[in-house]
């Protein structure tokens, strides 16, 4: 039987610059350059990605700090990566809460 319905293929690679797109859009976020990608919050690391294969390593800090608390999952379909980013969202939110 055809797969007509199947998803596209994964591609890591496209799959981490659109992540990158999405999460350069959430305002409070910059992205630092070098391996790991990184993104900080008011200078402190709290997303760091890479590309592991063919799929997407992405580390998502439980808050803010020097040395933060990693929560790690990896990112193997396109839905992974649009439940990470709506994480980061959540997770921006109740640092604003927090402060």
């Amino acid at each position: 039987m055809d797969d007509f319905f199947a998803p596209p293929p994964f591609r890591a690679d496209e799959a981490l610059q659109m992540l990158r797109r999405s999460l350069r859009e959430l305002r409070p976020l910059a992205e630092r350059p070098g391996e790991p990608v990184a993104f900080e919050l008011g200078g402190q690391r709290v997303v760091e990605l890479s590309v592991q294969g063919d799929a997407i390593l992405a580390r998502l800090a439980k808050r803010p700090a020097r040395a933060p608390e990693w929560q790690t999952r990896t990112l193997a379909d396109a839905a992974a990566v649009r439940d990470f980013t709506e994480a980061v969202k959540r997770a921006l939110a109740g640092w604003d809460d927090d402060r």
